[in-house]
């Protein structure tokens, strides 16, 4: 590693000061907690983060700064990390798939009560681990729609003509029965929520009793160079008509699960240049580390800007083609990036708006990993909107 002291007061400072060989990941606290301040005032309900987007527990404590005080979790780690560094904040179970014990534990160790099934067999599961009239339980429904870039229901969620006879299993177990669903990734249209509060009123039309719990999961989206979205006031707007008219108990609440909305924008990357071949650049980081989750559909490209000697490079523009460090012939970008047409080995590429399911699911594929994360306590990533 570098030897880079753990926080600087922005990133120029970091590059004047030391010119890294390593990628190191620079994390803006109050970005992430101003973003997450916003997204609270502005959604109909609780908001839940969906910790898996972002585990850096100063992610997770700045976050929980902005006013976010459940978090939506999916293993027992992710749950000892929230007890670690929120205090007072609520956990939820929310999976239908888990190990052996861990209900059992996350009850019993950290006070959890809430928890996923999608199936009928999970009922019982749940049964011989937890206290069940301690307990809510949601029964995720299948939904889809052409709007998300992609589909989360081709493995979890039971058919909607399924939910009233689980939802009932639930009430008879001796639960709190509450309904869920999450209609996908990076949805790109309102609508989506709309079509999937469709589905849940004729569930809920069903149904011999009312719930005071409904879940409409994540896919809050974040616009990218060449990938503009809708403003997230759009898909506040539109779930909070079409929640008003669902019969639901008067003391009902709406549940959201956002991962990428709050994870993407408080995290940069800075990469060097290692080596320059007409417009190809190879850098020290690729699709095996920082910039995995570009494999996915969706967005192919983050705003960038670039730097030589901790000042930030201007002036004409050409095309270029990215590449990372491995032997490996896909470690390639997808995606052309403009960037100043003399960028040369040596100089850094800062990529803004990457916090979301980089840092946690990056590997160390060909022994590239770097672990160097830094503070830094002003300014913002490329590409960031308050």
């Amino acid at each position: 590693m570098d030897g880079i002291p753990a926080q600087f007061a922005s990133v120029e400072d970091l590059l004047r000061a030391h010119r890294p060989t390593q990628p190191v990941y620079c994390l803006f606290p109050h970005v992430y907690t101003e973003n997450a301040a916003a997204f609270v005032a502005g959604f109909p309900g609780r908001v839940l983060y969906a910790i898996k987007a972002n585990d850096h527990p100063e992610v997770v404590q700045a976050i929980h700064a902005g006013g976010v005080t459940h978090f939506d979790c999916a293993s027992l780690p992710e749950i000892e990390n929230v007890n670690a560094n929120c205090d007072g904040a609520t956990c939820y179970f929310m999976t239908p798939v888990r190990l052996r014990g861990a209900a059992k534990t996350a009850q019993r160790e950290f006070g959890t009560r809430h928890f996923m099934v999608d199936h009928l067999s999970g009922i019982d599961l749940l049964a011989n681990e937890i206290d069940m009239a301690s307990s809510v339980i949601f029964a995720r429904m299948a939904v889809s729609h052409d709007s998300a870039m992609i589909n989360l229901s081709n493995r979890f969620g039971a058919p909607p003509a399924d939910m009233p006879a689980i939802l009932t299993a639930i009430a008879d177990a001796g639960a709190e029965p509450a309904l869920a669903f999450n209609v996908g990734s990076s949805v790109t249209s309102p609508a989506a929520y709309q079509h999937s509060l469709a589905v849940a009123r004729r569930v809920l039309d069903e149904l011999p009793f009312q719930l005071r719990l409904i879940d409409i999961g994540g896919g809050f989206p974040r616009s990218y160079p060449g990938f503009e979205m809708p403003p997230l006031s759009d898909y506040f707007s539109a779930i909070r008509d079409d929640t008003g008219a669902l019969p639901l108990l008067e003391n009902a609440e709406i549940l959201g699960e956002p991962g990428r909305a709050l994870a993407a924008p408080g995290l940069s990357a800075i990469a060097e240049v290692c080596l320059r071949k007409e417009n190809r650049l190879f850098l020290n980081d690729g699709m095996y580390g920082i910039f995995w989750e570009l494999r996915f559909k969706g967005h192919d490209r983050y705003p960038v800007r670039a730097f030589r000697d901790g000042e930030e490079l201007a002036g004409d523009t050409e095309s270029f083609r990215l590449f990372g460090p491995t032997c490996d012939s896909d470690d390639e970008l997808p995606g052309n990036v403009d960037l100043p047409a003399d960028v040369r080995p040596g100089d850094h590429l800062e990529f803004g708006c990457i916090g979301a399911y980089s840092l946690s699911g990056r590997t160390s594929f060909n022994g590239f990993h770097s672990d160097q994360v830094v503070t830094i306590t002003s300014g913002a990533p490329p590409g960031y909107r308050a």
